[in-house]
Parts: C-alpha cells; sequence; structure tokens
C-alpha cells in the first residue's frame, strides 16, 4: 500500500470513527446553526421577547444550537420554542439526550432543586453558558432528559463565593414565586416543573391479538387492499400482475408512521404573510385571464 492510499484509508477510517462517536463535522454543524437561527428568527415576529434576540441568535454557538435542534428533532415546533426561550421547563422521553448534551463544550455540574428523586451524585445537573440560551441547566428523569433555559445562573452550595447574578437569580426565583412563571433568558413561561411541555412522549404500549380477532383483521385488509387494486390497466390485466402476498397483515399496522410522524415544525403556527404580492404577477394573471382562448388544434395548429 502506498502513501497515497495509506492517507485514503486513514481519512476513511476517521470519518468512520466521527459517524460512530456521533461528532457533528464543521459543514454540518454550520448547517445546523443556519437551521436554529431561522427557526429563532421565525418565532421572534411573533409575540414578545426581552429584547436583544435577534442580535443574540447572530451569535450563536455550535453547542447551543446542537441543544435546540435535539428538541426540534424530538418534536418541538417553532411556537413551541417561544416557550423554551422564555425558560419553560422541557421533558424528553430520550436519557440519551443526558449524556450527550453533558460532553458538550462548556458544560458544567450545577446545583439545582429540580427532579429531586434522582440520584444527583450518579447525574449530576449540568449547566452551560451561551448567548441565547443565557444559562442552560438540563438533568436526568426516570425515563429520559429534562431541560430548562435560565436568564442567570447560580452557584449556591458550591465551592465558589456568591457573585452578582447569585443575588439575581434569587429575584428571578421571587419572580417565579409570585408570577408562577418561570424566569427564562427571554422571558417568561408558564411551562414549569408542574406542568411541563413534553417531547417525544412513550405512549405506546405493545400488545397482541388474539387469534379470532387477527383472523378477521386480515381478511379484512386483504379486501380492503383488494378493492384498492386500481390501476391505468384493465381489471383482467390487473388481476395477473397481484401485489406481493404477505402472511401478516395485521402485523404491518403500527408500522406506517414513522418516529417524526405529526403535524410537523410548523404544525401550530399561525400564518401570516411577510410581503405583498408582486404587482407584475398580478398584472400577468389579469391578462392571461382576461384573453381569449385560442384552440390550437381547431385551426390546425402549429408545426
Amino acid at each position: 500500500m502506498n502513501a497515497k492510499h495509506t492517507r485514503a484509508f486513514v481519512a476513511r477510517a476517521e470519518r468512520h470513527r466521527r459517524a460512530a462517536s456521533g461528532t457533528v463535522g464543521a459543514e454540518q454543524a454550520e448547517q445546523i446553526r443556519a437551521r436554529v437561527r431561522l427557526m429563532i428568527e421565525i418565532t421572534a415576529r411573533a409575540g414578545s421577547y426581552r429584547r436583544g434576540l435577534v442580535k443574540a441568535a447572530g451569535r450563536l454557538s455550535p453547542e447551543e444550537a446542537e441543544i435546540l435542534a435535539d428538541l426540534e428533532s424530538h418534536g418541538l415546533q417553532v411556537p413551541q420554542l417561544r416557550d423554551v426561550l422564555r425558560g419553560g421547563h422541557v421533558l424528553v422521553d430520550d436519557p440519551r439526550l443526558y449524556e450527550k448534551w453533558r460532553l458538550s463544550k462548556g458544560s458544567h455540574s450545577r446545583l439545582s432543586s429540580h427532579h429531586r428523586d434522582i440520584d444527583k451524585k450518579l447525574y449530576p445537573d449540568i449547566g452551560m453558558h451561551g448567548h441565547v440560551v443565557r444559562e442552560k441547566l438540563h438533568g436526568r428523569t426516570a425515563q429520559g432528559t429534562w431541560v430548562q433555559l435560565e436568564k442567570t445562573p447560580a452557584a449556591f452550595g458550591g465551592p465558589k463565593l456568591p457573585r452578582p447574578s447569585d443575588l439575581r437569580h434569587l429575584m428571578d426565583y421571587v419572580v417565579y414565586r409570585l408570577t408562577d412563571s418561570n424566569v427564562g433568558p427571554w422571558g417568561l413561561s408558564r411551562m414549569t416543573e408542574r406542568r411541563p411541555l413534553y417531547l417525544a412522549p412513550v405512549l405506546a404500549v405493545p400488545t397482541s391479538l388474539t387469534p379470532p380477532i387477527a383472523r378477521s383483521l386480515t381478511l379484512a385488509l386483504r379486501r380492503i387492499e383488494a378493492n384498492d387494486d386500481v390501476t391505468s390497466a384493465s381489471q383482467e390485466l390487473a388481476a395477473h400482475f397481484p401485489p406481493p402476498d404477505r402472511p401478516d397483515l395485521a402485523g404491518e399496522l403500527g408500522r406506517a408512521l414513522s418516529p417524526r410522524a405529526g403535524r410537523g415544525l410548523f404544525g401550530n403556527s399561525d400564518v401570516w404573510v411577510t410581503q405583498t404580492p408582486s404587482r407584475t404577477a398580478a398584472s400577468v394573471l389579469r391578462e392571461s385571464r382576461a384573453a381569449p382562448a385560442v384552440d390550437g388544434w381547431a385551426k390546425g395548429g402549429t408545426s
């Protein structure tokens, strides 16, 4: 093996290693940042936020973008992003996110009063600073991961001496007690730990069908499939090309939807127009409707 082939082999092995470890390349990281910035800019058009959100989004770090992108991949929609940015408490039924975010650059152990039923020595709460998230705090739940954005960090109980931010954190706690709303980096959210935002809930319960019900269901599915066998060819020709014979039609139920099935990123968004229609396009459409119809075939057409 010559030097050129050796370098190619090493490069291939490194790509496989990064893919296996979940490391995001620079190009992919920039795409994620651009997508999250766009989500923030869209949600900033509706609702009230503290000043500076869009400017902060321009300085979004790859680590911040990764966290928000992970929430989006678990079903977060643009309107729900509003509560996340305002400090809403989020539960995600995916314990892998805890370790993934724990290893992010800039992460550090934090003390908090959230989810006291979890062994904090085994699963300490993790904080991270950022331009958009300000102070991200996340930890483990019994079934997955929780995350919350805070306006100001706190270092109570740690080896560090109290700081001015600790006093501001106490003021945020007073606001929480008075308004029953979390104080996030860009506003207030009613999505507290007692009323959290729930993403990717594990609600499916596998169960088996009794033999009589399975037979009846299979017959019904075969009848529906036979009635739906509509093609551009004649029925006689279609009969010579039957669909694949699957022994367990009932077993396919429940696998039709993908893990991301749902209403989508903008599922419950308000729809609005961001610019006026083009006058040129409007005039062309008016002219096309006013022009008399010409039957080229009736007049001999063109060659």
